[in-house]
């Protein structure tokens, strides 16, 4: 009877008048939800090119990478997006963005997009590399030691007996080679390396006159910096990830790498064994063996501090005289300060503080000629919102310190060298300044600058101090000025002024 009953009202035309509405529901409220009801969306992402299928936005890049994107942002924006393969790539071309960059979000930007051409794991990378994470233990770690042994101001001061030694032995070798066409990039190379060699463990590389050794050194060092700045496939594809090394670019660093390792691993072998009576921190070598660094953790950390530190002292240097030589204005005023202030008998009195005109040409420098011009790639944590854009988590971002340093809207004659408009000026290099950013800023600064804002105008007021310079080509191809690295070499002619210093 129940049973019958049931039936009844199911069948009901009655029951299924009421049921209709009841299933019904579901479909209305999936109407309304997609339609009707305004979902919260993020914002969209920063403007930029149409990627084409696979190649996405790569063909739109040339081989001056940072010239292509300054030229993207004339179109899109002070922050652009671009798709480079399966990859978002934000770049920042403003003091506006990069304040958005390097100081609101400095967290979330802290981590580094790594290189596929780093010959590294993604642990090996965290437990030897400046690669690696800025908020874990280990960099922080490495980077309060460097600082405490390498760039504090106790350290520099102690290291300064040692510039004097190798910058007169560089001046000695130029007196000797008066009239003569000289390869200044080698000749300065020789000097900040054989500089870094006494600081990390008191030997000199090469040879101040060892032609041969001196390029190979170079050599170690560039197929470094090719390798993890040459275009690779392997960046922009995870088909690539893994061992799989589409370029030959792995294997170029790991070889560059493994050389560069040679230059040290005698001294070490033979500072442990003598360690083991007695440690008395006499170099930085020392200090790191009394906290108790591997022999890996050595030589990765020795090499990215040399890749670091050599070439963009050694081009910022190339960069100054050339400028100085196209604007002999500049090289006048710069010796007449010279001259007013430094002692020709001596290489120990070099007060920096009086010599603002010589900063000043530093600066200017670093302004047009930025050893790194888009820095190194910054990985975005989180998702996070930039100038009212989304930036998506693993996004990699750079900033284009070449583009900020000539950008019309904050610099007067942009591309024109005007040491002059740093004298009356507070801007610096030092990472408080967004309009002038040549390492970086932020967590992620270079810890190196305490240094190179020390040792590149010492070596440089040397050099313009004690020989009158000209160009063995008068002419200079205009690629040669615009381009971040200086690939012709500088070939100068010297003419002493006075007597060298002793």
């Amino acid at each position: 009877m129940q049973e019958s009953m049931a039936e009844l009202f199911l069948h009901s035309p009655q029951t299924h008048i009421l049921l209709l509405p009841l299933l019904l529901l579901p479909l209305l409220y999936f109407i309304i939800s997609k339609h009707l009801i305004k979902k919260p969306r993020n914002p969209p992402l920063p403007p930029g090119p149409t990627p084409c299928p696979f190649l996405a936005t790569i063909h739109l890049l040339k081989p001056l990478t940072h010239v292509s994107l300054a030229q993207l942002s004339q179109t899109y924006g002070p922050l652009i997006s671009l798709k480079l393969g399966m990859e978002t790539l934000v770049v920042a071309s403003s003091p506006a963005a990069a304040v958005e960059i390097l100081k609101t979000n400095d967290r979330t930007f802290s981590a580094r997009t790594v290189p596929h051409a780093v010959p590294l794991t993604a642990s090996e990378i965290e437990r030897l590399s400046f690669w690696g994470d800025a908020l874990s233990d280990h960099l922080k770690n490495v980077r309060a030691i460097c600082r405490a042994e390498l760039f504090s101001a106790k350290s520099l001061e102690a290291q300064r007996r040692l510039w004097q030694e190798k910058v007169a032995e560089m001046v000695g070798s130029l007196r000797t080679k008066e009239g003569a066409a000289v390869d200044l990039g080698r000749v300065v190379f020789a000097t900040v390396v054989n500089v870094f060699g006494n600081v990390l463990f008191s030997e000199d590389i090469v040879g101040v006159e060892e032609e041969r050794c001196c390029n190979e050194v170079r050599g170690f060092l560039r197929g470094i910096i090719q390798a993890i700045s040459a275009p690779n496939l392997a960046d922009f594809y995870p088909l690539f990830v893994g061992k799989f090394d589409p370029h030959g670019l792995r294997k170029k660093h790991r070889e560059s790498s493994e050389r560069m390792w040679g230059l040290w691993e005698r001294v070490v072998r033979e500072r442990r064994r003598s360690a083991e009576a007695e440690l008395k921190n006499r170099d930085f070598l020392d200090a790191l063996i009394s906290r108790g660094f591997t022999d890996e953790e050595i030589n990765k950390l020795f090499e990215e501090l040399l890749t670091a530190g050599i070439d963009t002292t050694t081009s910022t240097i190339n960069r100054t005289m050339l400028e100085l030589l196209s604007s002999p204005e500049s090289m006048i005023k710069l010796q007449q300060e010279l001259h007013s202030v430094l002692n020709q008998d001596s290489l120990t009195d070099f007060p920096l503080e009086q010599l603002p005109y010589l900063q000043a040409c530093v600066k200017e420098t670093l302004r047009l000629h930025p050893p790194a011009a888009l820095l190194l790639a910054h990985r975005a944590r989180e998702t996070c919102l930039v100038m009212n854009y989304t930036v998506p988590r693993d996004a990699r971002v750079l900033v284009n310190v070449w583009a900020i340093g000539r950008d019309p809207t904050v610099w007067e004659e942009p591309v024109e060298y005007r040491p002059e408009r740093f004298l009356n000026s507070t801007r610096d290099f030092k990472g408080n300044d967004f309009e002038l950013l040549p390492f970086g800023a932020g967590r992620r600064i270079c810890p190196g600058l305490p240094m190179a804002a020390k040792i590149v105008p010492f070596l440089l007021a040397w050099l313009v101090y004690s020989f009158d310079w000209s160009l063995l080509d008068a002419t200079v191809d205009e690629t040669f000025r615009a381009t971040s690295q200086m690939v012709q070499p500088l070939l100068l002619i010297p003419r002493a002024r006075k007597m060298s210093p002793e």
